[in-house]
Formats: structure tokens, C-alpha cells, sequence
């Protein structure tokens, strides 16, 4: 697809460490109607570190968008949330956690961090790409989101 230059990607960060999500979240977001750069991250150090702009990532864009699996390596992802909501330069960058936990405790930590919503991936394949298409639809197609303190609004 050739992307007219006036029309600037959907920039998302994936923090998954497990390579068949990646795989299958990937493949959904290719199949969407919205032009998206999608970066993924393995760990919640890493993570922090490109949302920080620190070392190796001194250049990375910032996300409009971030889907945040809990059961990470390094540094979980509750802790990688509560770091993004107390930072006031991420704060408002919003936070879908997509995880396999159905801990309530669970639930209730993420929303407490203030975590934007909180999806307990399928197991069956074809309902984790209805799920991944659901979030794309409503995050990157109907909400509007804040860029550098500015408005931006996608057209569907």
C-alpha cells in the first residue's frame, strides 16, 4: 500500500513477550483499515527505556497507543504501568493491558494504577484477532487521542 506523505502512522507499542501473540497481533493490525507503525518490546526495562527515549532509543517515536501484557521479563507489566501514570510526560498516553490473567486481583490493580481498559486475551485464534481488531477500532478509530498535548483525530 502506498501511503499518501501528508498521512503520519498510528504509532503503537506492543510490550509482549510471547512471539505467537506478536505474531497474531501483528496480522490483525495488517488486515485494518488505519495506517499504523507498530514497535514491539519483549520487556518492561525495555519498554520504559524507548518510552523514556533513553540509550538506543533516544529517537523513538512516541506511542499514541500502548497494548501492555502484565506477565513480563525484567520488569512486570503493572510496574511498567504504574511507572507510564507517574510520569507526566506519559501519562496520557493511554494503556490497553492485554493479558491471559483473569485475576480480579488482578483487574483491580490495573484500573487502580489507572491502566484505560483491561482485555483478557482469547485463547482461540479467531477470537484474539476479533479482540485486537475491536481495540484498534475503538482506540485508533473512534476515540480521539492527545499527540504532544494536541488533539488527533483518525478517520475511519
Amino acid at each position: 500500500m502506498v501511503v499518501p506523505e501528508f498521512v503520519k502512522p498510528v504509532e503503537i507499542l506492543l510490550v509482549e513477550d510471547n512471539p505467537g501473540d506478536v505474531r497474531l497481533t501483528k496480522e490483525a493490525l495488517k488486515e485494518a483499515k488505519v495506517i499504523n507503525h507498530l514497535t514491539v518490546l519483549k520487556d518492561g526495562v525495555e519498554a520504559l527505556a524507548f518510552l523514556r527515549r533513553e540509550g538506543q532509543y533516544a529517537n523513538a517515536p512516541r506511542p499514541h497507543l500502548i497494548l501492555l501484557d502484565l506477565n513480563l521479563p525484567k520488569k512486570d507489566g503493572r510496574e511498567v504501568l504504574a511507572e507510564i501514570k507517574d510520569d507526566e510526560k506519559l501519562k496520557r498516553i493511554p494503556v490497553v493491558v492485554l493479558t491471559t490473567s483473569q485475576d480480579e486481583q488482578d483487574v483491580l490493580k490495573t484500573y487502580h494504577l489507572h491502566a484505560n481498559c483491561y482485555i483478557t486475551k482469547p485463547v482461540d485464534l479467531e477470537q484474539f484477532m476479533t479482540v485486537v481488531k475491536s481495540i484498534e477500532d475503538f482506540w485508533l478509530g473512534i476515540v480521539v487521542l492527545p499527540v504532544n498535548g494536541n488533539h488527533m483525530r483518525r478517520e475511519v
